[in-house]
């Protein structure tokens, strides 16, 4: 029996280039827009049996993934990291030579395939960041109002919420001319802030009806954001074959450069997702500073501080965070305080 022909295509997400290969050589390139729509009808007309559809990850990456696999393509989401670093030996960068360059890894199987989130996973964490934004933005214009009136020698007092806007509306009777000024920014700092409650209000509902997110909120210093967030960063523990991948999946181990006699450790990769690690961090930080009550993560932690300072010590805490919580996802298991974090991390 003939094998089955054997295309590769690549797909730039924008109206670019891509390529399709068979046996070695190129027998299509062109442009075409990157809806999922118009690469079918490509496919169908340039290779009816695909057997490697292949594109970079990018901002559109999730859709048309999940848009090609139900249409029964063969699609496939590399890292444009990884791939970037061969493409780069092309002697001009071009779309369509990197086109035919990530179509010629796909044939020769030189590619890391990427898990690609699924549709409810993307829907949580996005609002997630809804809410992370709007929160930011309240800061944000809190802290513009109190510098837009200390500049007339107004100083607002320490509060937070509505103690922060009484104290506003406080300073600024009997000044007219500025209160036009700072009021409307007020209002809009009302505004933000009374959407930013709510999107907090969808998130820990979320929450109480996620076995997953009640379990990961046993650990000191993990909330509703932070057990959300890496409930669906991870989705399936199974995922990951060893808890301990985590940590490097979140760019929380450090770099080793190694050439001859010099061999070293560096910085954490940070690679990943920076807002989770940021999460873990802060997660990391309330056992060292806040907790009230002593744990496995917050001795351990304390110890560490002492050698290597405080923030070596949060992002080794953060890192071991990572580990446990994923493998309190494979278990089932509650947070144990008094066993710590080797122990549940198998």
């Amino acid at each position: 029996m003939p094998s089955a022909k054997r295309y590769q295509v690549h797909e730039l997400l924008l109206e670019k280039t891509k390529s399709v290969r068979r046996g070695g050589k190129r027998i299509w390139r062109g442009k075409c827009k990157s809806d999922p729509d118009s690469i079918i009808t490509l496919l169908h007309k340039h290779a009816p049996d695909a057997r490697r559809v292949v594109f970079e990850t990018g901002p559109l990456s999730i859709w048309v993934y999940h848009a090609l696999i139900d249409a029964g393509v063969p699609a496939i989401c590399i890292e444009a990291r990884h791939a970037k670093a061969a493409l780069d030996m092309a002697a001009n960068k071009t779309d369509a030579n990197d086109a035919d360059g990530l179509a010629h890894l796909a044939e020769v199987g030189f590619y890391r395939e990427v898990r690609v989130k699924g549709y409810d996973s993307m829907l949580t964490r996005t609002l997630v960041a809804a809410r992370t934004r709007l929160v930011t933005i309240c800061t944000e214009l809190s802290n513009q109002i109190r510098g837009f009136m200390q500049t007339f020698g107004l100083v607002v007092p320490s509060g937070k919420g509505a103690t922060f806007g009484n104290n506003v509306r406080m300073l600024l009777d009997g000044h007219q001319s500025l209160s036009q000024i700072i009021l409307p920014l007020l209002k809009a700092w009302y505004g933000m802030r009374e959407q930013a409650a709510e999107l907090s209000k969808q998130l820990i509902a979320i929450a109480r009806v996620s076995q997953s997110c009640r379990l990961l909120m046993s650990v000191p210093g993990v909330g509703v954001v932070t057990a959300t967030s890496f409930m669906t960063a991870i989705e399936d523990p199974e995922n990951f074959k060893k808890s301990r991948s985590v940590g490097a999946w979140l760019g929380l181990t450090t770099r080793r450069y190694q050439s001859g006699e010099v061999d070293y450790d560096g910085h954490i990769s940070r690679r990943g997702d920076a807002h989770l690690r940021g999460l873990l961090f802060e997660a990391a930080t309330v056992i060292l500073t806040r907790s009230s009550a002593d744990s496995g993560p917050r001795s351990w932690g304390l110890k560490l501080r002492e050698r290597l300072g405080f923030k070596r010590a949060a992002v080794a805490v953060a890192r071991r965070l990572s580990v446990t919580m994923h493998a309190m996802l494979k278990t089932g298991q509650l947070f144990d305080r008094e066993v710590g974090m080797d122990a549940a991390a198998g």
